[in-house]
């Protein structure tokens, strides 16, 4: 079929910046002597913590109470210096090239915030290739509902059954199918132990999207 627009997830998809989140996660786990194996993490995945928490989780573990408010800057000063030097994912601007030559609209969906999303977005160069990105707070509610890729839909006034959209996680999948759109996976090392049976494809890389994309 041919697609009226594509629709991206942005964590795991456009920058990896999955890994990053779960190393400083692991470790905190870690330092309270617990794993936190990916198959018990990724339930979060392009989600929130209502899905599942890391936080409640580690509770449970350990019968504790934790100043979540120093963990989470700490954390976040991790996240920031491991991924000083990241760049997009391998096939990214081959992927929107292609699609900016098609003439075909394209959107960030995330379940992040905007100050997260579209920072990335400025710091890489990579915000001219769409035309909207819709963030938490968007919508009522984050993926896995459907909210935010309907919002995204309405904006680019592109019905939802002419939407692709590229996800690397199982809410996101979820997210987009009960949208009515087709959803093709492309996992990274965070998410590639789950099951993406729900997807319509799954690809390695965004340049095998690219590749397989319907040319009009």
């Amino acid at each position: 079929m041919e697609f009226s627009a594509v629709l991206f997830d942005f964590d795991g998809v456009i920058v990896d910046t999955e890994w990053a989140i779960y190393q400083s996660w692991k470790r905190v786990f870690e330092d309270h002597g617990h794993p936190l194996p990916l198959e018990i993490y990724t339930r979060c995945i392009g989600s929130d913590f209502t899905t599942w928490s890391p936080k409640t989780h580690l509770e449970d573990l350990t019968g504790g109470s934790f100043d979540w408010h120093d963990l989470d800057a700490r954390r976040q000063r991790e996240i920031m210096r491991d991924q000083q030097d990241e760049g997009a994912t391998a096939g990214t601007v081959t992927f929107l090239d292609l699609l900016a030559g098609l003439g075909v609209p394209c959107a960030v969906v995330s379940s992040s915030s905007h100050r997260w999303v579209d920072g990335w977005l400025e710091k890489l160069q990579l915000d001219h290739y769409f035309r909207t990105t819709v963030c938490r707070g968007d919508a009522p509610r984050i993926k896995p509902a459907p909210d935010l890729y309907l919002e995204a839909a309405r904006r680019l006034d592109v019905p939802p059954a002419d939407c692709l959209v590229i996800e690397d996680s199982l809410n996101g999948v979820k997210s987009a199918r009960a949208a009515g759109m087709t959803p093709w996976a492309v996992p990274n090392r965070v998410t590639e132990c789950l099951d993406f049976s729900l997807a319509n494809r799954v690809f390695t890389a965004l340049n095998e999207c690219a590749d397989a994309f319907p040319q009009r």
